[in-house]
């Protein structure tokens, strides 16, 4: 049978003025056009064609020797093209653009936007692209180490997890939910460092430096807030990890290192609950 969405080499049955038909060997009855301008020169009746799979404008099934850029059962980065109100279209490498329904966007997408997506078959039996599911296809045991620059993909964000990566547009990598990633969106090509090798071969990774290398950034976010805060800030390095994340953007630790140079420095007081500008002290 004719296996939507894949690559398959079928035999030429018969020519027209519009192209040929193909068909399987041991099924010569179920037929599928090849459009004449697809059509490889030299091509008879008997000759077996490597071709794709997929639906016309009409839902008409429909041969191309074109390869696009994803099949079914991979992954692969798709630029968006256009953008409407059910949902965006994906270049694929093919003439009729990829439809990647709203429903299937982790986010909202916009034009030029490069996204890491997977095709399926919906339920009208057509094929479509969803951003879901990228996680289980990701492979695992990469060469990394710890210490290591590496470079993927933003292909989900999440509140409880982190944003997850795709390193290299392939392997499995997190940044954990304690790191601030709000700057972070999901398409975006960054830069992270390897905190962790895990035993099934998924990378932790940071966009931070070195703890010696990051303190002085984050001490100047934390003067940054103060000041923006009229000087105060409501609560101390005791506060809950959630709160100094949702105040200042830094894990607990990283708010200690830094609020401990700013107070070495004698730039804040430190008070139960609450640090303060030594100027508005």
């Amino acid at each position: 049978m004719f296996r939507l969405g894949e690559t398959q080499e079928l035999i030429v049955q018969k020519t027209v003025d519009f192209g040929v038909y193909l068909s399987q060997e041991d099924a010569p009855e179920e037929r599928v056009l090849l459009p004449k301008k697809q059509v490889p020169e030299g091509t008879i009746i008997g000759s077996i064609l490597e071709v794709f799979l997929y639906k016309d404008s009409q839902d008409r099934l429909i041969a191309t020797t074109s390869h696009p850029k994803i099949v079914m059962g991979q992954f692969g980065v798709l630029k968006v093209v256009s953008v409407s109100s059910i949902g965006a279209f994906l270049d694929w490498g093919l003439e009729k653009d990829l439809f990647l329904p709203f429903k299937e966007q982790l986010v909202k997408v916009r034009v030029n936007d490069e996204i890491l997506v997977r095709l399926y078959i919906d339920k009208s039996s057509r094929l479509c692209a969803t951003m879901k599911g990228i996680y289980e296809m990701l492979d695992l045991n990469p060469a990394y180490e710890v210490g290591e620059v590496v470079h993927g993909r933003v292909y989900e964000l999440s509140k409880n997890f982190g944003a997850f990566i795709a390193v290299d547009d392939h392997f499995s990598a997190l940044i954990p939910a304690h790191e601030d990633h709000s700057n972070l969106q999901v398409g975006q090509w960054i830069e992270a460092r390897v905190t962790e090798v895990k035993a099934d071969g998924k990378l932790t990774l940071t966009t931070r430096q070195k703890a010696y290398m990051q303190i002085d950034e984050d001490a100047a976010k934390i003067f940054a807030a103060l000041e923006k805060s009229n000087g105060v800030l409501p609560f101390d390095d005791k506060a809950p990890a959630e709160l100094i994340m949702e105040q200042v953007g830094l894990s607990k630790n990283a708010f200690k290192r830094a609020v401990g140079r700013l107070y070495k420095e004698r730039k804040v007081e430190i008070k139960e609950n609450e640090i303060i500008l030594k100027e508005k002290a």
